[in-house]
């Protein structure tokens, strides 16, 4: 998944381009998604990040390339909570295991929230998916917290996050936070059995679904294509 610059990514006889893309924060994803086993190769023309997203499988499926008109668009929750979401790889996508999608957060917003997880196979209301956010903040000294806690209290810990650090989520409620004037961004990259993204809320704060305000007017961070 092309993070920024343009690249090439061939594989059999094939060859698409992804991007151009300044940055995250400046236009829509482009991705490809290769099944297990098919040799590919990349080639930048540009500076450019790629983000490369796997989960073990063993379902020959077919290669597809992802533009960004592919790409899905939410905007979730209310007020300072929220954010805007662009599915790249979602539920109905014809992969094996992955499930990739972008956050955007506005300066100061709530993000995740409310505080859910997806660690029991209890569909359809949950499912048990492994998680990991990698950051990057619109200016690269922004920061955030994420608080990774489970309702019995044996874990809590709060991370402060920045630009490029990664957060790995095996189970628990996490939640995340960006600081006043730091626009920040997340790339979800999800794995499970399941092609499903159901999650269960913190029943403490669950009751917020239920009356969100208006959308922050800030959102979309990036507009849809």
């Amino acid at each position: 998944m092309l993070l920024n610059g343009t690249c090439s990514v061939t594989w059999d006889d094939e060859t698409v381009t992804l991007g151009p893309r300044p940055s995250v924060f400046a236009s829509y994803p482009h991705a490809v998604y290769l099944p297990p086993g098919r040799r590919f190769s990349v080639e930048a023309s540009e500076p450019a990040d790629i983000a490369d997203c796997r989960a073990p499988s063993q379902k020959a499926l077919e290669p597809q390339h992802v533009t960004p008109r592919d790409c899905g668009y939410e905007i979730r929750g209310g007020g300072n909570a929220t954010r805007q979401i662009v599915d790249i790889l979602p539920p109905s996508f014809p992969a094996d295991r992955l499930l990739i999608c972008e956050v955007f957060t506005p300066s100061g917003n709530w993000s995740s929230y409310p505080p859910h997880k997806h660690d029991v196979d209890n569909p359809p209301a949950e499912v048990d998916l492994e998680e990991t956010y990698y950051y990057r903040m619109r200016d690269p000294l922004g920061y955030g917290f994420q608080r990774l806690y489970s309702l019995d209290g044996a874990a809590d810990e709060t991370v402060r996050v920045g630009d490029g650090d990664l957060v790995l989520i095996r189970d628990g409620y996490h939640p995340f936070v960006t600081a006043y004037g730091y626009d920040a961004y997340y790339l979800n990259v999800l794995a499970g059995t399941r092609r499903s993204m159901a999650a269960s809320d913190d029943p403490r704060y669950a009751h917020f679904r239920e009356s969100w305000p208006p959308p922050d007017p800030r959102l979309p961070v990036v507009p849809r294509p």
